[in-house]
């Protein structure tokens, strides 16, 4: 009886020290860019909203500034747009581009007017108060993305470079075209943008995001860091770990600022 306890002891401890040893990461960062709080986009289509919002709002935070902004605004004013012109699907999907597209047309409201979970009750807001000054919501867009602020870019190699290319997908019902690029270049403008503290939206067929980030494993294989918007109880707080090679294979657009982009062409 005295050597079964006394294995029993050793285990219970054995397991208790173990519970108690500091939990060890499967990523390092390396590079990670301030964020506003993760969003849920909850049942909605709104991925590329939430993105390309995302982005913008981390490159205020770069800049020192801070803006928080609201995709349920995006959704309504898109489902006014398709209604309008009433040649588009009624979908809510879109590429990030739609996303720069509205709130140069019909400007942009904070997300604590309208948030993640407004009902359709709650009114669209006319205005937009800061600092004690009334704007419009395309006066506040302008001060928080100016027009042709963010460069649009693709890969397909089978039309010509350097070029604009109309990108052959359904989310691409308004025909933007994208300026066509050698895909190592875009890595090399993508990594560049982000040591320099630039963040960069990011677009599959499937789905969008925000690049705030690189990472490696313990093997030393190299990711990126992406905001997600599905919750900060999705693991990692709602960033995803994506490897380096499946963020490039699955890309279909990617957005950065001029600034951003700039900075590899400057540092060579």
């Amino acid at each position: 009886m005295k050597q079964r306890f006394s294995v029993i002891s050793i285990i219970i401890i054995a397991l208790l020290l173990s519970a108690c040893k500091p939990e060890q990461k499967e990523f390092v960062d390396d590079i990670l860019l301030p964020m506003t709080p993760v969003k849920n986009q909850g049942e909605n289509e709104l991925c590329w909203a939430y993105a390309m919002l995302a982005t913008i709002e981390t490159e205020h935070l770069v800049r020192g500034d801070s803006v928080n902004l609201s995709a349920t605004y995006v959704g309504r004013k898109l489902k006014a747009y398709q209604k309008a012109i009433g040649s588009s699907p009624n979908t809510q999907r879109a590429m990030c581009q739609t996303l720069l597209n509205i709130i140069q047309r019909d400007g942009i409201v904070g997300y604590d007017v309208m948030p993640d979970d407004a009902t359709e009750d709650l009114p669209t807001p006319q205005w937009v108060f800061m600092l004690g000054a009334r704007y419009t919501p395309l006066e506040f867009a302008h001060s928080v993305c100016a027009p042709d602020e963010y460069l649009s870019f693709t890969c397909q190699p089978d039309s010509p470079y350097h070029q604009k290319v109309e990108v052959m997908i359904p989310d691409n019902w308004e025909h933007n075209r994208l300026m066509n690029m050698p895909l190592d270049t875009l890595k090399a403008h993508t990594d560049h943008a982000l040591r320099q503290r630039h963040p960069v939206c990011w677009e599959s067929k499937a789905h969008a995001m925000t690049i705030v980030g690189m990472a490696h494993d313990k093997k030393n294989r190299p990711y990126y860091i992406l905001k997600n918007s599905w919750g900060p109880k999705e693991p990692h707080g709602g960033l995803v770990y994506m490897p380096y090679q499946k963020l490039w294979q699955d890309m279909v657009a990617i957005y950065m600022t001029h600034d951003a982009y700039l900075t590899y062409s400057a540092s060579k």
